[in-house]
């Protein structure tokens, strides 16, 4: 009786809950991102993006960000943002720049789900690179670089992937180390 109690609870687990297993809480910032929670609830509670939440808030998009998406964010870490001109940030933290920082912002957000395995595909059947159509309108490029993934901007700047897969519910985080920044 117990073996058969098992195999039943196994069975309802395997067709049932695969997917909730499939998609681990990531800890980001000293901070637990849990995939059933949207982009904006995880992102605030991450000590490494303070400025990226900061920035979002600045630019209207936090109701954007905690829509359905899908989205794929490439989220800048606080040290990233620091790697900046001095006062670049502040400058664009500024109600009379709030267009340029939505430019800035959805340029590190594509449409849809794409997982690091996803970004390797496309990668490989691109011969490897993969561009990635940016919100904004912009283009990424992905590439790999050993088993590193990087984005490269229109303007040359190359992200590290640091954090890849960090699954929201509306969605998908992959933390990079520096800014990327559109075409003027």
């Amino acid at each position: 009786m117990k073996t058969r109690n098992f195999l039943a609870v196994a069975i309802l687990v395997l067709g049932f809950g695969f997917t909730s297993f499939a998609q681990k809480t990531v800890m980001v910032g000293g901070a637990a991102m849990y995939p059933t929670k949207n982009i904006i609830e995880n992102a605030v509670n991450s000590k490494d993006h303070t400025t990226l939440v900061a920035a979002v808030k600045a630019a209207g998009l936090v109701e954007t960000l905690e829509g359905k998406g899908p989205f794929t964010v490439f989220a800048p870490t606080n040290a990233a943002f620091d790697k900046l001109p001095k006062g670049t940030v502040e400058t664009l933290l500024k109600p009379e720049n709030k267009k340029s920082l939505q430019n800035i912002l959805t340029y590190h957000v594509a449409a849809g789900k794409w997982s690091a395995a996803d970004i390797a595909k496309a990668i490989k059947e691109g011969k490897g690179k993969a561009v990635i159509k940016a919100v904004n309108g912009g283009t990424l490029t992905a590439w790999m670089k050993g088993k590193d993934l990087y984005i490269s901007d229109e303007s040359g700047n190359k992200a590290k992937v640091t954090i890849a897969d960090v699954n929201q519910s509306n969605g998908v985080i992959h933390v990079i180390d520096t800014v990327l920044l559109p075409k003027k």
